[in-house]
């Protein structure tokens, strides 16, 4: 049986996972801090379970990313998404700052967008879905995700729906310019922010299909440029919550989070559970329709990649 070479004694590839990447078949790579800090159980569990369903709706394999005793495991067995779900606190949130930490400790963690980037893009998955990526922080210019930079030197088409609402949208645009990724928005010409279909911001063009997208890529790719396409598809119609009541629930919750001195890795965590209760639920579904929406269309495209690729070569 063909595998895989060995990436490094850190990484556990899974076999499926290993065996569509030698036989080019469609892989969207996903995260896992959704699983080990985004929800309770069981709600965390049936969301990745549901995610991983949604890649392989649309006829690609899925490759949840996870830190487990120490190994980057691309890719996971149903049993080591249940550990995750279930393991409750103590588990390490892995950003490209946490790897030596983990592995040398053999903690367990999910993968932030940062650390998910990092193990895809060292396996060669080319294709990854997120709800939203990190940015700006609003009123502090100088709190910067991790996730910028690292989508400035990762060769990844990443879906998602644009970054966290929480944060300062126009300044992260801005930087994500800086570390020339180009930004498309996925039968849209307007940047989504998140629970919102509508910001107001424009992105750099728009993609109507899964192959307008491959194309994109490639072209870049073929150039040796190593920043990632982000993919912003809006939340779907039925479950995006108007900008502008979205927003005035944000702006509370922030203030609260101020007046309690809530900072840090602390910070997002807060922020998403007080939305949720300030908005009646609605933030919540929200959320989780935009993450399934992103899977599919992740899926999508890596099904295109794959068929232009082959195309390509056979010219």
């Amino acid at each position: 049986m063909n595998t895989l070479p060995i990436i490094s004694s850190h990484f556990i590839i899974k076999d499926e996972v290993s065996q569509a990447l030698i036989n080019a078949q469609p892989v969207v790579a996903l995260e896992s801090t959704v699983i080990t800090h985004g929800l309770p159980y069981p709600e965390n569990l049936q969301l990745a379970q549901g995610l991983e369903n949604d890649v392989r709706l649309n006829l690609a394999v899925p490759a949840t990313i996870a830190m487990i005793k120490g190994k980057i495991h691309v890719g996971l067995s149903a049993l080591e998404i249940e550990e995750l779900a279930t393991s409750g606190q103590g588990l390490r949130k892995i950003s490209r700052r946490d790897f030596g930490i983990a592995i040398a400790r053999k903690e367990s963690g999910g993968t932030t967008v940062a650390g998910t980037l990092i193990a895809a893009h060292t396996s060669k998955i080319k294709v990854f879905a997120t709800g939203g990526i990190g940015g700006v922080h609003r009123d502090a210019p100088f709190d910067i995700s991790a996730d910028l930079p690292e989508l400035g030197r990762s060769p990844l088409v990443v879906v998602c729906a644009g970054a966290k609402a929480i944060l300062d949208l126009p300044a992260t645009l801005e930087y994500l310019e800086t570390m020339g990724v180009a930004v498309v928005g996925y039968q849209t010409d307007e940047f989504p922010a998140f629970y919102s279909r509508s910001s107001g911001l424009s992105v750099n063009v728009s993609a109507n299909t899964p192959q307008d997208v491959a194309r994109i890529a490639l072209a870049q790719w073929e150039l040796g440029i190593q920043s990632a396409i982000l993919v912003v598809a809006p939340p779907p119609a039925d479950s995006a919550l108007p900008h502008a009541e979205i927003d005035g629930i944000i702006e509370q919750a922030l203030a609260e989070a101020k007046q309690k001195k809530i900072s840090g890795y602390a910070l997002t965590p807060y922020l998403l559970a007080r939305i949720s209760e300030l908005s009646g639920g609605k933030s919540l579904k929200a959320n989780l329709s935009l993450l399934h929406n992103n899977a599919m269309i992740a899926a999508q495209i890596a099904a295109a990649l794959t068929t232009s690729n082959l195309r390509n070569r056979s010219v």
